[in-house]
């Protein structure tokens, strides 16, 4: 049984911000600088292949709301305190307090200390979270707020810029002053997953079809990638298997459903829960077979524990973000580890997110010297157009909104997961075909010709200048 339905509705959102299919293939991703580990022969200061933008310096002057002489001040956080869910999304503040800590060992951007005031939303108060930072913070950085919709007019209107960790609202994601280091805009779609699926299980493209939810989140999730499948010619069975959102009585009607119907691929935007697990269990009783292809969010240590008995060992998950078990081979991922385990916090797929995002916003605070400004930072945030956070994940581009156009799948075994496409570890499959333009129906907001939505879009935002 599902835990609550507050608690579903939660992960259903995140399951939203994390509709991952990942990305790049001979291209690593280098954020246009050289290779490096964690420091160079030379002793300059790197993560993964990106150079460190922390560092001393004599930067000066109280130029903008939450910048001194000696301090930038910016805002963080995430759904931690949700009763329903303790711990939501807790890896990503995490990962920004530990990356906050690395860049002032350092010496902060340019010599200013980076001074870092931690938010709990607690899912339902992200509205209290905006409007405290709107008060005292230079900007946003790293955070993940499950129902940051609620919020986006109060951010918009105190004109508060963002660095996100994730977006999930439709508004938010396409908001103004707002980048990722990983997007998920609405109106482009990565099916990276469907791509993969169709080269490693060509026959099941025949007869798939998609888990369907009464969750009215992981609804507007499955309609678009309903959508993909029939541009991509996925023929869907439609079995009609419907799963309440509030958990059910038995999981076996559904899973008899799913073997009469004769489903050889099954995808699911839904998240991992008891409920999740239940009908997983159910459908193996029956003795059918499927391969699932699953979102991001089934890449998680409760779903390895779980597996103990091989139920799910038929799980594909695609991703843009390098696996954690390739730590040993990519650098960047190692040091995102070994940061975050040094102060005891949780290691997971969206503290690498946050930790990407931190790192974007420290490069273009660096860039900006003195001279840091919510304005400057916006400009040079504009400018970027590849960026793999130094390894952690495919190329994207911040700059513009754009998703990556690669991606890579695990396969989950008893409890462990391995990359199997591509077979090489740190490659990417990339095509210009994995991005997909969505139908305007699924938006959930108007945009400008900018691409940016409209709902709460004032004369005076800030805009980035040429």
């Amino acid at each position: 049984m599902k835990v609550t339905k507050f608690g579903r509705l939660a992960a259903g959102a995140l399951a939203l911000a994390m509709v991952t299919t990942s990305c790049a293939s001979e291209r690593s991703g280098d954020d246009g600088v050289s290779a490096g580990g964690g420091q160079s022969s030379g002793g300059a200061r790197y993560f993964g292949t990106l150079p460190s933008p922390c560092g001393p310096g004599d930067a000066k002057g109280a130029t903008d709301q939450g910048v001194t002489d000696t301090t930038i001040t910016i805002g963080f956080g995430d759904d931690r305190g949700f009763a329903s869910a303790p711990g939501l999304s807790k890896e990503m503040g995490d990962a920004v307090k530990a990356m906050i800590d690395w860049c002032n060992e350092q010496g902060g951007i340019n010599g200013r200390k980076i001074k870092g005031n931690q938010y709990d939303a607690a899912y339902t108060n992200s509205v209290k979270v905006i409007q405290q930072s709107c008060k005292q913070d230079f900007m946003l950085v790293g955070q993940g707020f499950a129902m940051d919709e609620a919020a986006e007019q109060h951010r918009v209107a105190c004109k508060l810029p963002t660095v996100a960790g994730f977006t999930v609202g439709p508004n938010a994601t396409m908001g103004p002053m707002k980048y990722e280091a990983v997007p998920y805009p609405v109106d482009l779609m990565n099916v990276g997953g469907l791509r993969i699926a169709e080269k490693l299980f060509p026959e099941a493209k025949e007869k798939a079809d998609i888990l369907l939810s009464t969750s009215p989140a992981v609804t507007m999730g499955t309609n678009k990638v309903s959508a993909a499948m029939k541009k991509l010619g996925y023929k869907q069975l439609n079995c009609g298997v419907r799963l309440n959102d509030a958990g059910e009585s038995s999981y076996m009607p559904h899973a008899e459903k799913i073997k009469k119907c004769g489903a050889e691929l099954l995808w699911s935007s839904d998240s991992p829960d008891p409920g999740q697990f239940s009908l997983l269990e159910s459908i193996e009783r029956v003795g059918a077979k499927p391969k699932y292809v699953f979102e991001a969010t089934w890449y998680s240590s409760l779903v390895a524990q779980w597996n103990k008995a091989g139920t799910g060992d038929n799980i594909h998950i695609a991703m843009i973000f390098q696996p954690l078990e390739n730590a040993d081979k990519i650098p960047a991922v190692k040091q995102y580890m070994d940061l975050v385990n040094a102060q005891k916090g949780k290691v997971a797929l969206l503290g690498m997110q946050a930790t990407s995002s931190f790192l974007l916003w420290a490069q273009a605070a660096k860039n900006c010297g003195s001279n840091l400004t919510r304005q400057c930072v916006i400009n040079e945030l504009s400018k970027v157009h590849e960026w793999t956070g130094g390894g952690l994940h495919a190329p994207t581009d911040p700059g513009a909104n754009k998703p990556s156009s690669c991606a890579l799948m695990v396969k989950l075994t008893g409890t462990k997961y391995e990359q199997v496409y591509p077979k090489t570890i740190g490659e990417y499959e990339c095509s210009d075909d994995i991005v997909l333009e969505t139908d305007p129906k699924t938006w959930g907001t108007k945009l400008n010709e900018d691409r940016v939505a409209t709902t709460f879009l004032t004369d005076d935002v800030i805009k980035p200048q040429s």
